[in-house]
């Protein structure tokens, strides 16, 4: 039978906010302090610590990362949008003779709020657009494509 190896004692001061947090922690563990600061100084002093540290870390940023490309498909995909429909509006669309378009730019307010209902709605509830697009469609355009013409 190996012998019992004597613990070392020593005098630490701690500040009052950290001592409430131990004493808390130990209590709802229902763990004596000396064992959680035994456990916590071991591990902070760990060798694997750091490594611990870097993995959360990467972890993290792996995440981040991923955010980050979503984000830049979304504004990718917001920016072709309006793009397409900016080169159709402006194929499809004939000026105006004078008179007609004093009666469309009066009217223009009211589609405009109109406009901004719908699109209120559709943000409030969904699908979004971004969920329609597959991440995994070709991108081999269709014979359609609204974006070669009248170039």
């Amino acid at each position: 039978m190996t012998a019992r190896k004597k613990k070392a004692q020593i005098s630490v001061y701690l500040d009052p906010d950290v001592m409430t947090m131990l004493a808390d922690y130990a209590a709802r563990r229902d763990q004596p302090q000396s064992l959680i600061a035994e456990a916590a100084i071991a591990s902070f002093l760990s060798p694997d610590a750091a490594e611990r540290r870097e993995a959360v870390l990467t972890k993290r940023l792996d995440q981040i990362d991923r955010r980050m490309t979503r984000m830049e498909r979304d504004v990718g995909i917001a920016v072709e949008t309006l793009a397409v429909f900016i080169k159709f509006w402006l194929a499809t669309t004939p000026s105006l003779p004078e008179p007609a378009a004093q009666a469309a730019r009066a009217k223009a307010s009211e589609r405009y709020d109109a406009f901004v209902v719908a699109l209120g709605r559709r943000l409030a509830k969904g699908p979004k657009l971004q969920q329609e697009i597959s991440e995994d469609v070709t991108m081999s355009p269709p014979h359609n494509d609204l974006s070669d013409r009248h170039e």
